[in-house]
Parts: structure tokens; C-alpha cells; sequence
């Protein structure tokens, strides 16, 4: 049994662990948090920029099931071009494109609707467009990165490993809406103040498409062998390791749930509840009047919800060591289930809406224990087959669910959108407690 570490830990300590990282790690993680902070500052409020170009809340959730199809599709591909092109290229390749789609996004409004062969191509549909492009590296580096950190960590440290790159990747998830609701506030007008988040997210893209390229050497990597076709997903599924089966139903039954709801938390605080923050900051006998709208107002409950994740993620993964991953990592799926129901049984008021999103940060707590107990059990060499079965496997199931989100919300209500989702969720969680099984170097 591997011994139990006990110094002490705290929300610096994933910071701590990080720069002690190998430099292609270290690389790698830096410009994740140039996407990450792209991707943040815009995402989540991309569905009022569609309900605001014109889409319905049925295309709200179909977009967020175009979301899920990249997310299953891409990385298998992303590995192929990067095993014939090489690590640099593929990352400078994919990094290109993700700013490339921003630069859509902030586009959209300008092109309007397109008459293309009698049919009129509406301005929501270049956002649709812009998602292909813009989730391209975020997909991409999700086998390597696993990969990269398994080589580099004993097993009893997996989850403190993890969660040394995901507290940095985590900052910009933290730092990105904040940026975006400061920017959104420049303008009364949410069409024309997001354009200037989505202008921030090109620099951000193209900065860390540099800085990638510049300083990432793949003269080292070790990754395994190149990619075989679709003989070799197959294969990948077959040998997956049999403790994860527990683990990848429960897990995907929760990410079902969540993926119905999740494109729809920013029109619940905005459309529905019309929650903003109306307040007074006094510091130093200075007294500054606070009004932000429900749009800006969400960008800091996102902030919100990530300094929690922050807080928590490293004492976590800490606690893991002492009382197994399993128990974290259910943790972490249960603050998913409930997250829906408490959203839309709250009163809405800006208290209400914070006690949520602190709540919902929770849910991060049992992330790096959830990957830990994911790559845990592969092979020394085969964490990134391993990884990208495992992803492949739960994102292709969860394809649909925000179409199903979409359509209840649209035909149905959201109330029932936002109940069935916590219910699913429920099933899940309990579903992993029940069978799922601890990694053998965390009992």
C-alpha cells in the first residue's frame, strides 16, 4: 500500500506543483490557458448571442449538440494529422483554426443574413460555423495532455498531478468571464459589448498559437504509435480496462444530464429571472455605485464558480490520497445532479443566484481524482489510448442530450428540461457509488 502523505495543502499548492512540471507539460498547460481564457470568455455566452441573432431555444440546444459532436469527433482525427504532421505543426495547425473561429464568431452580426442559392443562410448560423473552428485545439491536446501527465507522476500522486494543471488551466475558466463581464459592460447592447470579448478572445488565440509554437519541443514525446483507423478505435474499446466500465456509465449518465441544461444556464439568469446586481463598494471612505446587467452580472457568477472550483480542486485531490478517489470523484457527480434543480427552484434574486453557481463550483472538486481514476488503471504507455477511448466513448453518447434539453425548453418548459436533467444526473451518481471500483494505488 502506498503511503499516505500528509503535508499540508492548500488552493496554491496545485500552483506550487505545476512549475515543478517537465517543460513539455508545462508548455502544453500554458497554452491551454490561452485557450481556456478564449474559450471562457465566450462560450458560455453564446447562447444569448444566438437567442439574440435570431435562434430559437430548439437551435440553442442543437448548438450545444454540435458542441458534443466535436467534442466526440475530434480528438481521434486531431491525433492522426498530429502522428503525420508532428507535435508542433499539428498544435500550431490547430491553434490556428481555434482563433480562426473566434474570428467568425466576431464576425457574424457584420455578414447578417446570405442568400445562397434561394435559401438565406440567417446571422446564427456563422456561429455554428465559428464552433467547428474555435473547439479545434481544446479537443486536440485532451489524449496528449493525459498522457503527457501520466509519464510524468508516480501513481499514488495521479490526482495531485492532474490537478496542478488543471488549477492553472482552471485560473483562466476563472478569469475569462470576469474579463467578459467587464468588457459586456461597456455596452448597453449585448450584440455590440460581446464583440469585444470575442475581439479579446482572437488575441488571446493568436498569443497562445505563438507561444506554442515557439517554446513546445516535441523532440521527446513518447505517445505511442500512430493511429490505425478506425480497427484501432475499436480495438482501444475492447481492451479498455474493466474497472473504468462503472466509472464511464455513471459518468456519462451525469455528463447526459448536465449536457441538457448547461447551454441554457446563462437564459435562466438572464430571460427568465432577469437577475443583475445592483450594489455599493466602499473602501477607504470612497463609495462606487455597482449596476451590472443580467449578462454581466452571469459573467461573475462564472468567476464565482470557478474561484470555488479553485479552492477546492487541490485540498481534493489531497484528501483523495487518504480516502480513496472514488468517494471525491462522487462527490463531484452529485454537485452535477443537483446543480439543475437548485438553478431553477431558486428565487430569483442576485443572493439566490450566488449560493448556486458557489455550490455548482463544488462539482470540480472530484475532477483531478475523476481523471486519475480514468488513466489509473492503463498501461504505463497506453494513458492517451486509454484516454481517448474513455472520451470517445462517453461524448458520442452525450451527442445528443442538449438537443433533448432544447426541445423541452422550446415545447415542453424548462422546468421539466431542468428536472429530468437532475434526475438523470441522480442516476448516474448512484449508479458509479454502487459498483464503481477504486484505483488499486488510492485503496
Amino acid at each position: 500500500m502506498p503511503e499516505k502523505r500528509t503535508e499540508g495543502v492548500g488552493p496554491l499548492d496545485g500552483f506550487r506543483q505545476f512549475f515543478a512540471l517537465r517543460r513539455d507539460v508545462l508548455v502544453l498547460s500554458l497554452a491551454m490557458f490561452a485557450f481556456s481564457l478564449a474559450f471562457q470568455m465566450t462560450s458560455r455566452f453564446l447562447p444569448r448571442y444566438l437567442e439574440l441573432l435570431g435562434a430559437s431555444g430548439l437551435l440553442v440546444g442543437l448548438f450545444g449538440t454540435a458542441g458534443n459532436i466535436v467534442s466526440a469527433v475530434y480528438p481521434y482525427p486531431g491525433g492522426a494529422i498530429s502522428d503525420r504532421v508532428g507535435s508542433r505543426a499539428a498544435l500550431t495547425l490547430f491553434g490556428l483554426l481555434a482563433t480562426a473561429g473566434f474570428a467568425v464568431w466576431l464576425v457574424a452580426p457584420s455578414v447578417g443574413a446570405v442568400t445562397v442559392a434561394g435559401l438565406t443562410v440567417e446571422p446564427w448560423v456563422w456561429v455554428f460555423v465559428g464552433l467547428l473552428f474555435a473547439q479545434a485545439w481544446k479537443s486536440f491536446g485532451l489524449g496528449a495532455t493525459f498522457a503527457v501527465v501520466k509519464q510524468a507522476t508516480e501513481p499514488s500522486r495521479l490526482a495531485a498531478g492532474f490537478a496542478s494543471t488543471e488549477t492553472v488551466r482552471r485560473t483562466a475558466f476563472l478569469l475569462g468571464p470576469a474579463l467578459a463581464a467587464v468588457l459586456i459592460g461597456l455596452s448597453p447592447v449585448f450584440t455590440a459589448s460581446f464583440r469585444y470579448v470575442l475581439g479579446a478572445a482572437v488575441v488571446f488565440g493568436a498569443a497562445g498559437t505563438v507561444a506554442q509554437h515557439v517554446l513546445y519541443d516535441a523532440g521527446a514525446d513518447t505517445l505511442g504509435d500512430s493511429f490505425a483507423g478506425l480497427d484501432q478505435v475499436r480495438q482501444d474499446l475492447r481492451e479498455m480496462p474493466a474497472p473504468l466500465r462503472p466509472l464511464l456509465v455513471g459518468d456519462t449518465l451525469v455528463r447526459f444530464a448536465n449536457g441538457m441544461v448547461y447551454v441554457f444556464f446563462i437564459l435562466v439568469v438572464t430571460d427568465r429571472y432577469g437577475v443583475g446586481l445592483e450594489t455599493t463598494l466602499s473602501a477607504g471612505g470612497v463609495s462606487y455605485a455597482l449596476d451590472l446587467s443580467p449578462a454581466a452580472f452571469f459573467g461573475l457568477l462564472l468567476s464565482l464558480e470557478m474561484a470555488v472550483a479553485l479552492l477546492v480542486m487541490a485540498p481534493a485531490a489531497k484528501a483523495a490520497e487518504r480516502v480513496g478517489l472514488k468517494p471525491v470523484v462522487a462527490l463531484g457527480f452529485a454537485v452535477y445532479a443537483l446543480v439543475p434543480l437548485l438553478l431553477t427552484a431558486a428565487p430569483p434574486t442576485a443572493l439566490a443566484m450566488v449560493l448556486v453557481f458557489a455550490f455548482s463550483g463544488l462539482r470540480f472538486a472530484g475532477l483531478p481524482a475523476h481523471k486519475a481514476l480514468i488513466v489509473g488503471p492503463a498501461e504505463a504507455n497506453a494513458g492517451g489510448r486509454v484516454t481517448g477511448s474513455y472520451y470517445l466513448l462517453r461524448n458520442t453518447v452525450v451527442v445528443p442530450s442538449a438537443a433533448l434539453g432544447g426541445y423541452l425548453w422550446e415545447f415542453v418548459s424548462p422546468e421539466v428540461a431542468f428536472t429530468l436533467a437532475a434526475a438523470i444526473g441522480l442516476l448516474g451518481t448512484g449508479y458509479f457509488v454502487v459498483l464503481g471500483e477504486e484505483f488499486e494505488a488510492y485503496r
